[in-house]
């Protein structure tokens, strides 16, 4: 087998070489050079960039765009408007493993689940209080031995009832064995009742919490645009991001469009919902035919196209082998033309998975 780090060593020489007999043999020439380029990607992989902005697409090699799996690449992480990074794939905790009752049992089977998901390579791990499984949370990233400082942790306060903010907090770090979370998010807006000033007052209890430095970054979930204006009316800090259902089935409007002039992420949860929860569906054939080309699962490519608009994606599996599947996104990119394909077929039909009672059936906002 050949050594390529000791080959690789010697190409400047070669290539010197090389270039004093280039008139003689030009083609020698070109193939050194090329077998060079391609050692070099082999021995210098992609390193994260942590001057990614937000939006910007996630892969190292915006070049890999319609081309097949690529080993080296992987997801940058995304720089949020107060200056932290978020990983772009992560790993939710949401209604898979819903605790009806706070007072049940700790779920050991949820426990062994993240510690899989976290030793799979999820490092981003989407909580909320409203789950009732914080507790489980928290022991397994005790007993997954990765250092606290290597994951991102977020959790949220619930959206739906009037609660003490700050109470709210101290609990939910207390029962995730936590000195601070990397983001603090509101769930929903619902918890206002349609007034500005609830929306406004609430966010400042959020401040208040992120001046504690005990919540890196804060942020909102399930707000639409008119939620969003309002608390921009009287914040001292933007929102860093975004939570909400998106997928090519509920594209929510201008929703998108709209974060980015204001400068605050989005992060996706249900992206799999074509696939999974709304089939069959317009996008059927599309996803398996770009599967086949990209050499990926339809799931892969319903991440992607959330990935390749700058949208913080989140997932979730008891599989270990769907996870690590899943990972599969950093290795392609989709372009620009099946991005807007997928859109465009998406917009044909309309399914909201989450929330339905507060909303029209045809309501796409």
């Amino acid at each position: 087998m050949c050594n390529y780090k000791v080959y690789l060593s010697h190409m400047p020489l070669l290539l010197r070489s090389t270039r004093l007999t280039k008139l003689s043999s030009p083609p020698k020439a070109a193939a050194i050079l090329t077998t060079w380029r391609a050692l070099s990607s082999i021995s210098h992989p992609s390193r994260m960039n942590s001057a990614t902005s937000a939006y910007q697409t996630s892969l190292e090699e915006d070049g890999n765009a319609g081309k097949g799996p690529k080993q080296q690449s992987q997801l940058r992480d995304l720089k949020l408007n107060d200056g932290n990074e978020i990983p772009m794939l992560g790993y939710g905790l949401g209604t898979a493993r819903f605790k009806n009752d706070p007072s049940a049992p700790v779920d050991k089977e949820l426990i062994k689940t993240v510690v899989m998901a976290i030793k799979a390579g999820y490092y981003h791990l989407d909580g909320a209080q409203v789950y009732n499984n914080e507790t489980e949370l928290g022991i397994a990233i005790k007993e997954s031995g990765v250092p606290r400082e290597k994951l991102y942790v977020t959790t949220k306060i619930s959206g739906t009832k009037v609660q003490d903010t700050q109470e709210a907090f101290k609990l939910s770090l207390k029962k995730l064995q936590l000195d601070y979370v990397d983001q603090y998010l509101i769930h929903a807006p619902f918890f206002a009742e349609g007034s500005k000033a609830a929306l406004q007052e609430k966010w400042a209890d959020m401040e208040a919490i992120h001046a504690t430095g005990k919540a890196k970054s804060i942020g909102i979930s399930n707000y639409l645009q008119p939620d969003v204006e309002a608390v921009l009316e009287t914040a001292k800090i933007k929102p860093a991001i975004n939570q909400i259902e998106y997928h090519p089935y509920l594209q929510h409007g201008t929703l998108v469009d709209f974060h980015k002039q204001k400068g605050i992420a989005l992060s996706a949860y249900a992206p799999l919902t074509a696939v999974v929860r709304a089939k069959p569906g317009p996008l059927d054939e599309t996803y398996d035919i770009l599967a086949k080309k990209y050499g990926v699962t339809p799931g892969e490519i319903a991440l992607r196209w959330v990935i390749d608009q700058g949208i913080v994606v989140l997932t979730t599996s008891q599989s270990e082998d769907r996870l690590k599947a899943y990972q599969k996104v950093a290795s392609f990119k989709l372009t620009p033309k099946e991005i807007e394909d997928i859109k465009i077929l998406g917009q044909q039909k309309h399914y909201r998975g989450f929330w339905k009672n507060r909303f029209a059936d045809d309501d796409r906002s």
